[in-house]
């Protein structure tokens, strides 16, 4: 890829993470009606995701192995997937989402200081409409800054810096480790995190334990399982050949997919500040996908 261009691949790839993670709220909510919280939900899809990587390339496994640092995607996805998972399935959706999508200014200081990756006008620009939509949105109508508020806000900004860090390191290893190894160390760190989250809160009383195995339930989770195998592979091909501020402005797609699902799935009202805050968040996205040509 020559320096300054976009390919519209990995652009693509992302977009369809963006898409599968923008909806996964719904099925997501009918698990917990039916007595299953979302960090069991994780447990049992990411399982089931990573039987899928094991068996279809067992070399995986070895990379673990063999590639310690393959351990830190692990936990940095594990919290990533727990806090947005559990945010989205208690919170309103948009706003998580946006929340959530804070991570362009954590991923500028990251790849600038882990990357080594220059603060260009262009990247600069992307990260201001970015950030400039969200905080429209968010902004809260009797005044002052947004700032989180409850449990569910705490748990998107924090899966929100987890995955930026997770894209910045992504980039940093991808030369020395392999999509199926990064995809496998991803899903069995979401099962280890939600797992000890899970356990502790049961324990405490605080979460039931999972319902006994029923056709509906399972169902669901075997087909969000494998949307979210697909999903994190696509993830692999995009976020290792972008840089990572391309990377996180083009997942800001997700915003468009999740508000739009939640407004006519799940009957959210969509408001004056969100439509126009959502309109410079997709131009920052539009931005990113525009192949350059030469560097800004």
């Amino acid at each position: 890829m020559k320096s300054g261009t976009v390919s519209a691949w990995p652009v693509a790839t992302l977009l369809l993470n963006a898409l599968v993670w923008g909806v996964s709220w719904w099925p997501l909510r009918e698990l917990a009606t039916r007595g299953l919280h979302p960090l069991w939900t994780m447990v049992v899809v990411f399982t089931l995701s990573a039987s899928v990587i094991v068996a279809w390339r067992p070399s995986s496994l070895r990379q673990l192995r063999e590639q310690p640092v393959l351990w830190v995607l692990a936990a940095a996805s594990g919290v990533t997937n727990a806090a947005f998972n559990w945010a989205v399935s208690i919170g309103e959706v948009t706003r998580v989402v946006l929340l959530f999508y804070l991570m362009p200014l954590w991923t500028v200081l990251l790849a600038r200081v882990l990357l080594h990756e220059p603060l260009t006008r262009r990247s600069a620009t992307r990260v201001a409409l970015a950030l400039t939509g969200a905080a429209i949105v968010l902004w809260p109508p009797q005044g002052g800054w947004p700032w989180p508020r409850s449990l569910a806000d705490w748990l998107a900004v924090l899966g929100g810096f987890a995955f930026a860090f997770n894209s910045v390191m992504v980039r940093r290893v991808a030369h020395r480790t392999r999509e199926e190894g990064r995809a496998a160390a991803m899903l069995i760190g979401c099962i280890a995190v939600a797992g000890v989250m899970a356990a502790v809160l049961t324990l405490q009383s605080r979460v039931d334990w999972p319902p006994a195995p029923a056709w509906g339930w399972v169902t669901i989770a075997a087909g969000l399982a494998l949307a979210f195998v697909c999903s994190n592979l696509a993830y692999q091909f995009g976020a290792s050949r972008l840089p990572a501020n391309v990377t996180a402005v083009v997942m800001l797609t997700e915003v468009v997919f999740a508000s739009a699902s939640s407004m006519w799935i799940g009957g959210e009202r969509s408001t004056a500040p969100t439509l126009v805050g959502g309109a410079l968040i997709i131009a920052a996205a539009l931005l990113a996908a525009w192949p350059a040509r030469r560097p800004a």
